[in-house]
């Protein structure tokens, strides 16, 4: 099968030809008349989002499309939304692993994703919602597994340890995380550009499910980047489509300004529910400075041997 990342700039003409990602801010008028468009990635207040469910719902509804309140390590807002039944909702939540790497796990119905929570979750939380929980990224994968569910790695590459492609994780955990995951966030309108490219060719060399999301804190940035699909509104038949590649995205990162305007917002919440926070930070640190002496030491020696085997000729 032939992995090179075919990137579009405009919406594929068939829906069938799928795997296809377009950077380019989605135009939600045209897009939701030919396909069912889910932001697959919004944060409420229920963790470290700006707004409320109510705001939410309106926000999704007035811009027709559907949406994944995927709070971290929380459920109360993807149960709420579900309440309106006039939007519709994928049951989702993201998981913060005991590494600080995030993981998203979306559920057929809300109430496996309650189950889910409930059993496999809620007894492994730290005490602030935004704190780590004490399961690794194995075990989550693991447990996920025992529900319908689909496991997606959000922003796998980006800035911090919150992706999977972090030095945090060694090369061959990296692999086989990435072998038993269902889909890639491929364009997190969060992320920068760069990013969200190498995160692009992860998911076309993995063959993966492609989902996209805004991975939003604020009502302005709904719709960024979202997950389309000919599948009719049901989340079962939606996750499905992600599963069997039948998904195509839509994305366009946020602004700097708008970045920095919604990363303020957040301080205050993350300080306040994230006191390990400092700790994570220093072990990232940690990985990213051993990582690059690793690299430094093998250029090192393999030019150290190019030049011994140059003076043997």
């Amino acid at each position: 099968m032939d992995t090179a990342p075919k990137i579009f700039d405009v919406l594929p003409e068939d829906p069938d030809n799928y795997q296809r990602i377009c950077f380019a801010r989605p135009e939600l008028p045209g897009l939701t008349r030919q396909a069912t468009v889910v932001d697959m990635h919004f944060h409420s207040r229920y963790s470290d989002g700006f707004n409320d469910i109510p705001a939410i719902a309106e926000r999704a509804r007035r811009l027709n499309i559907g949406i994944a309140v995927t709070d971290h390590n929380a459920i109360e807002g993807a149960v709420r939304i579900a309440e309106y039944r006039d939007v519709f909702s994928i049951p989702g939540i993201e998981v913060t692993s005991r590494e600080g790497a995030h993981l998203l796990v979306y559920c057929d119905t809300i109430d496996e994703l309650v189950r889910f929570f409930d059993t496999e979750l809620r007894p492994y939380l730290g005490r602030e919602v935004m704190s780590s929980s004490g399961l690794s990224m194995e075990a989550l994968v693991a447990s996920a597994r025992h529900y319908q569910s689909l496991v997606v790695f959000p922003h796998p590459y980006c800035a911090m340890f919150t992706g999977v492609c972090n030095p945090v994780f060694s090369r061959a955990r990296q692999n086989f995380l990435l072998s038993v995951a269902d889909g890639i966030e491929v364009i997190n309108a969060g992320n920068v550009h760069r990013w969200n490219l190498k995160s692009t060719e992860l998911g076309y060399s993995m063959d993966a499910g492609f989902t996209g999301g805004s991975d939003g804190h604020n009502l302005f940035q709904m719709g960024r980047s979202v997950t389309c699909c000919s599948s009719g509104k049901s989340p079962a038949a939606f996750l499905d489509a992600v599963r069997n590649h039948q998904t195509w995205v839509m994305g366009k990162e946020v602004n700097f300004f708008r970045k920095m305007t919604s990363n303020s917002m957040k301080i205050r919440t993350n300080l306040r529910n994230s006191p390990d926070l400092l700790g994570k930070n220093m072990r990232y640190g940690y990985a990213v400075i051993n990582t690059r002496s690793r690299r430094l030491k093998e250029r090192i020696r393999q030019n150290r041997k190019k030049r011994r085997a140059a003076r043997a000729y």
